[in-house]
Order: C-alpha cells, then sequence, then structure tokens
C-alpha cells in the first residue's frame, strides 16, 4: 500500500493483538492510524517521520502553526527527545504518568520541527491507555497524535465519530471503545525552568512554577498538591500548546450557554421561536421541561466529569439531529469544571 494515497474507505479493527500488530506495521511505514487513548481518540504517525507527520496535517486540515503532542510508551524515553529535562518534569512523570498529562520541554533535533510548529520545544506524555501504549511500543517510535478529527470538529471519543470524520483518509481506525475521560489532557509548560527547577525551586530563568497552558483531565487542583503553585500561560506562551490558537470542538449548531436556573425560561423561549432545539444539560441540573416538545434534550449526568466525559458525543449528536441552536448548561469552574468551561466556551465561538 502507497500511505500517501487516498484510501477509499478505512477499516474499523477491535484492539486485538493481530490489530497492534498491523498498527505498528502501518506506523513504521509512514502511514496514520487512529488510536484509542484515555483523553479522546488520537491520530497517530511515526513522530520522528517528518513526511509521515505531514500527513496527519493533510488528514485533519490541520493548520501548520498547531503544534503537537509526542506519546511515549515508558517515562524512560523522555531524555531521548528531550534537552535537559528539569527535575520537576520526573517527579511530575512519576506522579501523573502513565495518564493525561502533558509537559512541554526543550525539544532534541531528533524531533522534527514540523511536530512542534518550528518551536524549540516539544509536547510530550505517556498515555494510560492500555492500547495506546501497546501500539506505541509495536511502531517502535513516539507516536504524534492529535485528536483524530477533522480540525475545529468535537473531539472523538468513539471509533464511529473518527470514522465519521476520517474515512478515507487513513489508513486503519483501532476500536478501543469509549475513551474514560472524553477530554483532552493538561498541558503544563517547564520549558522556562532550569535543570535543576523541582517542587518548589526556583528556575533559572521565567519564573519559579511551571506554565499552565491548557486545562485537561489532570486538575488544576492535583497539580497543586504534587508541586505546589503553577502559573496561569498568557500570551505568547500559549503558541507552544496544541489546540488553544484556532477554533476548536465547534458543532455546525450555534451553541449558547446557559446557567442552570435560566436554562428552562431559554429554552421555551428559543423552542417559542420555532427553533430546532437542542439542551446539553449535565451537573446539577433541572432535567427536561415536560412543556416542552420536539426538543432534543440530553441529560449527561449529574457531576462534571460525567458531563465532561459525554460532552463531545453530545455535540455530535445533536449535529446528527440537525438541530439550529444548542443550550449547553454552565458548571462552577472548579476541578475539571475549569476544563470543561474552556471547551463550552470555545464551542460556544463556533
Amino acid at each position: 500500500m502507497i500511505y500517501g494515497a487516498p484510501v477509499t474507505e478505512t477499516p474499523v479493527r477491535p484492539a486485538d493483538p493481530e490489530t497492534i500488530a498491523s498498527a505498528g506495521v502501518i506506523l513504521r511505514e509512514g502511514g496514520l492510524v487512529a488510536m484509542p487513548t484515555e483523553t479522546v481518540y488520537g491520530l497517530a504517525a511515526d513522530g520522528l517521520n517528518p513526511a509521515a507527520v505531514a500527513r496527519i496535517f493533510a488528514a485533519k486540515g490541520r493548520p501548520a502553526d498547531n503544534p503537537l503532542i509526542l506519546h511515549l510508551s515508558e517515562a524512560g524515553e523522555l531524555e531521548g527527545i528531550v534537552e535537559r529535562p528539569p527535575q520537576l518534569a520526573f517527579e511530575l512523570a512519576a506522579a501523573f504518568w502513565p495518564g493525561p498529562l502533558t509537559l512541554v520541554l526543550r525539544r532534541r533535533d531528533v524531533v522534527p520541527a514540523i511536530v512542534s510548529a518550528g518551536l524549540a520545544t516539544v509536547a510530550v506524555r505517556v498515555p494510560a491507555h492500555p492500547v495506546a501504549r501497546a501500539i506505541i511500543r509495536a511502531c517502535g517510535r513516539p507516536l504524534a497524535a492529535p485528536s483524530a478529527n477533522r480540525s475545529g470538529r468535537p473531539s472523538p471519543t468513539l471509533a464511529a465519530h473518527v470514522a465519521a470524520d476520517l474515512d478515507g483518509r487513513i489508513a486503519m481506525i483501532v476500536d478501543g471503545g469509549p475513551t474514560e475521560h472524553g477530554i483532552e489532557s493538561t498541558v503544563l509548560d517547564l520549558s522556562e525552568l532550569g535543570p535543576r527547577g523541582g517542587s518548589g525551586a526556583s528556575g533559572e530563568k521565567g519564573g519559579d512554577a511551571p506554565l499552565l497552558l491548557r486545562q485537561g483531565a489532570i486538575t488544576r487542583e492535583a497539580l497543586a498538591a504534587k508541586i505546589g503553585a503553577v502559573r496561569d500561560a498568557h500570551g505568547e506562551a500559549l503558541a507552544r500548546s496544541p489546540g488553544l490558537r484556532h477554533r476548536h470542538y465547534a458543532p455546525r449548531a450555534k451553541v449558547e450557554l446557559v446557567e442552570p436556573a435560566m436554562l428552562q425560561r431559554r429554552s421555551r423561549e428559543l423552542a417559542g421561536d420555532g427553533l430546532r432545539l437542542g439542551v446539553i444539560d449535565g451537573g446539577p441540573g433541572q432535567g427536561e421541561d415536560p412543556q416542552l416538545s420536539g426538543v432534543s434534550w440530553l441529560r449527561l449526568g449529574s457531576t462534571s466529569q460525567e458531563y465532561a466525559r459525554s460532552l463531545f458525543a453530545a455535540l455530535r449528536t445533536l449535529d446528527e439531529l440537525s438541530v439550529e441552536r444548542i443550550l449547553a448548561v454552565t458548571v462552577p469552574e472548579l476541578g475539571i469544571g475549569r476544563a470543561l468551561m474552556d471547551r463550552l466556551r470555545r464551542a460556544a465561538l463556533g
């Protein structure tokens, strides 16, 4: 097979040893494979092969200035791709890897510039999903793997979501079932810390705490409990994180955020205007309004964690139902609620 050529139909395979071995072959030969992680499905390519990485951008329609995350099978591979990691990187790896924490560090020359959008840094993590790590081992190389969706669309949390966006564009989809978190990794920038930077230590340049670039499945509270304070990133520093510079998570319908107390009133107003309405009701919501008919009302659980896990799937479901407006309930910005509200705001920007 010529992996740069169009694929007429992308096979979806169960995550068994035969499939994992086949995925490794495809990746070593420069092809693209969608694989499950504990956050969302990722679109993987050999992260040290510039031509293979370029196929990720082409398949997704991803802007070239949006960096990718390199996925490793274990933390011991870190020093092969980053330059002089600070002590804090090893402390965080011991605490949170495998898991949904991405660290931004200074990259070695072995990492192609295309992976990092030409920056001197690289984003890296060890995923917790056993299938993802098995595929990385089968390839024998770090895998560049952004979310396996068309750029700007809601991230995929099921193999079917990947097929809806990328069928015919990639060589294989490995079906590992629903993802655990349903929301992407937290991104923490350590690139401004000196090599001795550690918990409570002052970096040699740029401050005494790492920069939080993206809220994700690891909460700010969990980070603070382990390493103390983190700083919020602003301005140019945000460019070092994947997924922050362009339109993201947007369904076709316009998304409007609404506080729980105003949900039923706003639903009646929009339904009264004749709009085909979808409602995403998560957290401690009030439940469906019995006075409304013809409204697609999706109840996503009673906690922010359940809401986050199901958000992207709910946006895709409402797209399939051809609603014209989506009302999404807000949640308190505590714990995973910070990451959830970030995704909701980005979806509402369209």
